[in-house]
């Protein structure tokens, strides 16, 4: 049975607002009013800062498309708020990472601010696709779109948008992200070492076995490539 997709929505977007808000105010309590700085966070993405931290584009390509390993994110075109948000939680760590968080402790504020303008606003195409199992594409797009009452699985497009399209500024998109970084990003999610989102994705993660998580991941990785996007469900 389809678990309605409006109230998680709505849910979602009430989410997104009142964390808007919040980190608004907070900047504004701080005296932090400084619009980020997008040449900047160029500059930053290719040569990294003079404190040590190193150029981006070394692992998330210039154009934030990565390598297509599926070992460094697709991050080109996320919301500035969401690669924000994830750096603070790096430094924080809310977020534990051998690579990124001593990287996200080695910038600043501002140097943070202005990479996730940057590539917030980049537009990158997406790499050539890998061969996988069409019977796993098809059980991730069953969990993806549907979910599983019967395990107590929401479908991932009820917070995640139509076909893993993303739900700005809160929620990330799915689409045509690397299917190894997902798979990864959900393990990180049921051993505690992401400790953001406990009441929503550390709790799904947990719900799904190694299949479910494979087959998902999958699913979003070519969903992109696909005619879904601009096609009615």
């Amino acid at each position: 049975m389809m678990l309605a997709r409006p109230l998680h929505a709505v849910a979602a977007g009430i989410m997104a607002i009142v964390l808007g808000l919040a980190w608004n105010a907070s900047a504004q309590m701080q005296g932090d009013t400084r619009k980020p700085d997008r040449k900047r966070g160029a500059l930053i993405t290719a040569q990294g800062t003079a404190a040590g931290a190193p150029a981006c584009a070394q692992c998330h390509a210039f154009n934030g498309a990565s390598d297509g390993s599926g070992a460094f994110p697709r991050i080109a075109g996320q919301s500035l708020y969401y690669l924000s948000k994830q750096m603070r939680d790096f430094t924080s760590d809310v977020r534990v990472n051998a690579v990124m968080s001593p990287i996200a402790k080695a910038l600043t504020p501002d140097d943070i601010a202005d990479v996730a303008a940057y590539y917030a606003g980049v537009n990158a195409p997406f790499l050539p696709l890998r061969n996988s199992d069409p019977a796993l594409i098809k059980r991730g797009k069953e969990l993806a779109k549907v979910g599983s009452a019967s395990n107590g699985i929401q479908a991932c497009d009820n917070c995640h948008g139509p076909s893993g399209a993303g739900e700005p500024p809160a929620i990330p998109y799915l689409a045509g992200q690397y299917a190894t970084y997902i798979v990864f990003e959900l393990r990180m999610w049921q051993r505690g070492f992401r400790k953001s989102s406990p009441e929503s994705m550390a709790g799904v993660a947990r719900q799904l076995n190694d299949q479910e998580i494979a087959a998902v991941s999958a699913y979003y990785e070519q969903v992109q490539g696909s005619a879904e996007l601009t096609t009615s469900d």
